[in-house]
């Protein structure tokens, strides 16, 4: 899920791109790659703790 949010993001910033005005991205565009960057660190860090639990 973490990866997939990662690559959403980054799909974001790329479109950014394309759209008008072309080749300039927007802050909106960056403050919603920021906070898919930061769910899916969330996302990792939850998994990690998660996991090193288990194997205790």
């Amino acid at each position: 899920m973490a990866v997939l949010l990662c690559v959403a993001g980054l799909t974001l910033v790329f479109c950014g791109f394309w759209v008008a005005p072309s080749g300039e991205i927007d802050n909106s565009v960056l403050v919603a790659f920021g906070e898919i960057c930061t769910f899916a660190g969330a996302l990792f860090g939850v998994d990690y703790s998660y996991n090193l639990k288990i194997k205790d």
